[in-house]
């Protein structure tokens, strides 16, 4: 059984920095599809970063330059460093994972089976 579980949310001021990590287990190996999406209140989720099984790394527009995804395998942890923060940055984060992504769909929620439960990133300004 697949379970995926964030840490990390918090508050923090504008300009400041906070790192995701997401905790996954039951997967046979470690050659699976990650990403992070977003949801602010009142918004659809939306994509943020993934990494694929080989490692290529795909970013939002709104964050490049700021986030950094990465996926420790022996650990079995994916992370996301958020640096540069902006309110509008503020949202619930969500961890996702699959063995396969279909190449270009790294941010369709639908290509996605496997979810954590979100954790709580507020920047104020």
């Amino acid at each position: 059984q697949v379970q995926l579980v964030e840490s990390g949310g918090g508050s923090v001021q504008a300009g400041g920095s906070l790192r995701l990590s997401c905790a996954a287990s039951g997967f046979p190996d470690s050659t699976y599809c990650m990403a992070w999406f977003r949801q602010a209140p009142g918004k659809e989720r939306e994509g943020v970063a993934a990494i694929d099984r080989k490692g290529l790394i795909t970013y939002a527009d709104s964050v490049k330059g700021r986030f950094t995804i990465s996926k420790d395998n022996a650990k079995n942890t994916l992370y996301l460093q958020m640096n540069s923060l902006k309110p509008e940055d503020t949202a619930i984060y969500y961890c996702a994972a699959d063995v396969w992504i279909s190449s270009g769909s790294w941010f369709a929620e639908y290509e996605y089976n496997y979810w954590g439960q979100g954790t709580q990133v507020t920047v104020s300004s």
